[in-house]
């Protein structure tokens, strides 16, 4: 998103929780140039999963290659069938063939037989050639990796980690890693369509994925169909994932009402996760747990990792993906704040335990592929410390220095999104979404023109299609997709 927050920071510098490896057998090669047969255990019984073969840099077709994991779900009416429906996922370093298996049933179900649904593992992504830094386990652990201040607003350390970073990606991760790129992404989507045999495909992007879909939209126009765009960011092609990184701040603050009226509210008391009587509590009442969890980390339930102040605002931004995470959040919050030393709050997933080295490789080295980000340390100091003061809860996170200043030199520019093209896209929006603010899908919006349409969801997450339980969003992604119909001008949905 919906993609978790697990696996769909890409401009926060989230890791993707990425599939297993998958195998091919007994093949068959109906439906275009790939050989279709089983997937490895986990994926749907319906699913059937292949290898396609691309370059690694497609400047050099006769150069090295990459393999990448695809996995499909056919039609099961063919009376029915009117093309291939491209999942994408977020991240970047999220597996499409996952999702496809978290999402492929239901997806199926609204679909009803009109499309193939397709999906595949983005280069250095789960079953897909991977490629490594050789990080130790402290510079891969989430908390880390994102570049979070120091308790008195200091970046010394996240200077030193993020030049480390660079210089490892360079040192270990060769060509390979440096073909990781969203431009390489849509290239990949388009062999893909080639090997599938379609003239046009459908797809359904989220978060980053979202990016991907509108880059392919305006890079190969006339091979789109119905295009659906969910969560989507702010375009703008001279920052990228560095703008998407500063609107975080404004997602964090969009977001976190959601999260303290439901902390308030009665209906808590039995589950002893009040956190306060009153709405506007909650916000002082997190703040100055943090900035005590600064001073004197709490032992956790992981041996070896207390929660710091940090972990406690990671632990947040992750939760605000979902209002399902809520119940996890404000049990920690209540342990990590109890004077009871007995009492040690657990860590959720994702910050118990170190990133995979492949799975940090891909999310930064595609945000970092991308576009060049300023090496202006001086310049991050004091962005940092105006940040930190206009929104403590991100606590100058969004605004901080990354492994991308000491990056090598992007291959390429990113694309501009424009208005030249059909009109076949629909957006889907939250309006208060923590990764990817409403007041960055506008941005997006407004650069598609009348090339698309938005759909408003009026209420608090990220991802919104089969993600968010909306029914009217739902409804009408659907019938988009299904039969063409798309409303007539941007709509909103009610909670």
């Amino acid at each position: 998103m919906t993609n978790h927050p697990r696996t769909a920071l890409v401009l926060a510098l989230s890791a993707a929780a990425v599939a297993a490896s998958f195998t091919v057998a007994r093949a068959d090669h109906s439906g275009g140039g790939l050989a279709w047969g089983e997937c490895a255990p986990g994926a749907l019984p319906q699913q059937q999963c292949a290898t396609l073969s691309v370059p690694r840099d497609y400047s050099d077709p006769d150069g090295p290659r990459l393999s990448l994991a695809v996995s499909r779900i056919r039609s099961e009416r063919p009376e029915a069938r009117r093309g291939t429906l491209m999942v994408i996922p977020g991240g970047p370093g999220s597996s499409g063939v996952q999702r496809l298996t978290q999402k492929g049933e239901a997806l199926a179900e609204e679909m009803d037989g009109a499309y193939d649904l397709v999906a595949f593992d983005p280069r250095g992504v789960g079953g897909s050639t991977t490629a490594s830094c050789g990080l130790d386990e402290n510079d891969r652990r989430l908390e880390n990796l994102r570049s979070w201040p120091a308790a008195d607003g200091s970046i010394d350390e996240n200077v030193s980690r993020s030049r480390r970073t660079a210089e490892a990606c360079r040192r270990d991760g060769g060509e390979t890693l440096h073909s990781f790129t969203t431009a390489n992404q849509v290239r990949d989507l388009d062999r893909l369509r080639q090997a599938l045999g379609e003239e046009k495909i459908s797809a359904w992007g989220v978060s980053y994925g979202a990016y991907v879909g509108a880059v392919y939209a305006q890079k190969y126009p006339r091979h789109t169909d119905r295009w659906v765009l969910d969560s989507s960011g702010d375009p703008d092609p001279q920052r990228v994932a560095q703008g998407w990184m500063r609107n975080m701040a404004r997602g964090a603050e969009d977001r976190f009402p959601d999260f303290a009226a439901w902390a308030a509210h009665p209906d808590r008391a039995k589950e002893a996760l009040r956190l306060a009587r009153h709405a506007e509590d909650v916000r002082p009442l997190f703040l100055d747990l943090a900035a005590r969890l600064d001073r004197v980390p709490k032992e956790s339930t992981t041996p070896g990792t207390p929660v710091s102040g940090n972990i406690l605002r990671q632990a947040l931004q992750n939760a605000l993906y979902s209002d399902s995470a809520f119940p996890a959040l404000a049990r920690m919050i209540v342990a990590a704040g109890s004077q009871d030393p007995a009492v040690r709050p657990a860590l959720p997933p994702g910050l118990d335990k170190p990133l995979s080295d492949e799975s940090l490789a891909v999310t930064v080295a595609v945000v970092c592929n991308d576009v060049r980000w300023s090496g202006s340390v001086r310049s991050y100091e004091r962005a940092v410390a105006a940040d930190r003061a206009r929104h403590p809860l991100t606590a100058g996170l969004p605004a901080n220095i990354t492994p991308c200043s000491f990056w090598r030199a992007p291959a390429e520019k990113p694309a501009r999104i424009t208005d030249d093209g059909p009109s076949n896209i629909l957006m889907t929006q939250s309006l208060r979404d923590p990764a990817t603010p409403y007041a960055g899908g506008l941005k997006m919006r407004a650069a598609l023109g009348d090339r698309a349409r938005l759909v408003t969801v009026e209420q608090g997450g990220h991802g919104n299609y089969l993600g968010n339980g909306n029914a009217c969003a739902d409804r009408t992604v659907t019938e988009f997709l299904r039969t063409g119909v798309r409303p007539a001008r941007d709509v909103s949905c009610a909670n």
